[in-house]
């Protein structure tokens, strides 16, 4: 696996999308010049002595107490151990790595004033595989993700523990093992690693990915389900959807035709079909769906911004000498993104559920009752669609907004807070859901065209269902689901059902 040069700045969706999926990555030696300036200009604020924020004065409603020059370490320490106070179950390995990814690129911009054996200690557990143990609750999306940014600092202290090789250890032994020595931060370092919203943004960018392979799923289960329930196409053509304007409407449509294009089953239909409309489910594919693609867009835009910005407090200037205190941790960019990714995880979900439900009602699909050859003595896939109906209903719960929402914090020095890390820690999991009602509706659309044997689907459809018949035989007397359940969701979450689409007929949602 390549590996990937991290860019403060610069970085694009699909370099960190490598990062996620396990990829290594370091620093590029470029910005070590301008983080040993910003170092300097650290080092010259203390000298002369005059009161910044977080470089000798207290933190948050504490801001105003001022802390003599021989404290100024044990400052740093104490704030990292003293905001370690998160609770709950730790980060998944590559979503934290991803945030420590985030971290130094936000320290690279050399806006922060950290040293560089900071960045080197950093990029060292990276690289050797070093993984933080982080409680994943506890931030509240303002003054940064302060409680597991406090976590990950800790463990570079020799704090904690640490994940290596799929086990924790205590973080001084992890270190020791791996050949490093605890770090000792300096004047301002420990505000540094804990301001930012590289938290939030980490699992927000995770959920963003997870949701880009169950979209594009979702697309390829849409047309395999239109076919099997004998829809028309007409609905995808060009021309409706040029008059609508929306560009995500029409590159939806553009796919749906591609992945149709061929099909002895919509030939069949063509002529002499009483059924002049088909359900929404079918029909509006492209309105829905087109609308997730543009939503997921704006998102997309969103977190490629935030994971180049700086998000620290104050950030330190060396071409003024300045230290300027400022709100950049606030993630409410982050919070409105992961909002969005919640409601467009809702709306794949719902759409690919009721398709399942059609297809089981041999009104509305003219295919036998709950797709079961001998229905009554079985029950073929009445209960997955229940199933699905059930993953829907829970990621309709999990999305209400979380931006809406403000507790503040801190004495009310910190009055307005984003809510961010849980608005972007629920999306995964969310994910997680719609790819299994995507694996449900591959199963029954599969199971629908096996029924309109010996006519074939198009090209790029029946490579997909030759994919699912690989792995889950069609379904006569009813038997055991959930293997063939968690087989489909492999598929889905593994982008092999994409894959044996093509790639190319289908949209993305990041560079």
């Amino acid at each position: 696996m390549s590996v990937t040069v991290i860019r403060p700045g610069a970085m694009t969706l699909a370099e960190w999308r490598a990062i996620y999926d396990g990829g290594d990555c370091l620093l590029d030696p470029a910005a070590l010049p301008r983080v040993a300036r910003a170092a300097d200009t650290v080092a010259a604020i203390v000298a002369r002595g005059e009161p910044v924020y977080g470089i000798n004065t207290g933190f948050g409603k504490l801001a105003g107490v001022r802390i003599a020059a021989g404290d100024l370490a044990t400052l740093q320490r104490n704030l990292v151990l003293s905001h370690a106070a998160g609770v709950g179950e730790a980060m998944p390995v590559p979503v934290a790595r991803l945030m420590m990814a985030l971290k130094l690129a936000c320290l690279g911009q050399g806006a922060s004033g950290v040293q560089l054996a900071t960045m080197a200690m950093l990029g060292a557990m990276l690289d050797r595989g070093l993984t933080p143990f982080v409680p994943c609750q506890g931030s509240v999306g303002a003054s940064g993700d302060l409680a597991p940014l406090a976590h990950m600092t800790a463990a570079l202290l020799g704090v904690g523990r640490i994940f290596v090789d799929g086990r924790t250890l205590p973080a001084g032994e992890a270190l020791a093992a791996a050949g490093l020595a605890p770090l000792t931060l300096g004047p301002k370092e420990g505000l540094a690693l804990l301001n930012g919203t590289q938290f939030s943004t980490a699992y927000a960018l995770a959920g963003l990915f997870e949701t880009n392979v169950a979209f594009r799923a979702a697309l390829v289960s849409g047309a395999l389900s239109t076919d099997a329930a004998r829809g028309s196409d007409v609905p995808f053509d060009e021309r409706i959807h040029l008059l609508r304007r929306h560009p995500g409407q029409a590159r939806v449509a553009a796919a749906l035709r591609g992945l149709m294009a061929g099909s002895a089953i919509r030939l069949s239909h063509l002529a002499n079909d009483d059924r002049v409309q088909d359900p929404y489910c079918l029909r509006c594919q492209p309105q829905v769906m087109g609308a997730v693609l543009d939503l997921l867009g704006h998102a997309a835009t969103t977190l490629e911004t935030e994971a180049n910005g700086v998000s620290d407090n104050p950030l330190v200037f060396p071409e003024t000498g300045e230290a300027l205190s400022g709100g950049n941790f606030h993630a409410e960019p982050v919070a409105f993104a992961a909002d969005q990714i919640a409601i467009a995880l809702c709306e794949i979900g719902s759409l690919a559920e009721r398709r399942v439900a059609m297809l089981v009602d041999p009104v509305l699909s003219g295919l036998p009752a709950f797709l079961s050859p001998r229905s009554g003595l079985n029950s073929g896939f009445m209960i997955p669609q229940v199933t699905a109906a059930a993953l829907v209903a829970e990621n309709k719960t999990r999305a209400m907004p979380a931006s809406v929402d403000s507790i503040p914090t801190s004495a009310n020095q910190e009055d307005h807070v984003s809510m961010a890390a849980h608005a972007a820690r629920r999306l995964p999991a969310m994910a997680e859901n719609v790819a299994a009602v995507v694996a449900i509706e591959l199963l029954a659309a599969a199971q629908g065209c096996d029924f309109l044997a010996p006519l074939a689907s198009s090209l790029p459809l029946e490579r997909v269902r030759a994919l699912v018949r690989s792995v889950v035989l069609m379904l006569g007397d009813d038997r055991y689901l959930h293997p063939d359940i968690e087989a489909a969701i492999r598929l889905v979450r593994s982008g092999a059902v994409v894959e044996a689409a093509g790639p190319e007929l289908l949209p993305t949602l990041h560079n």
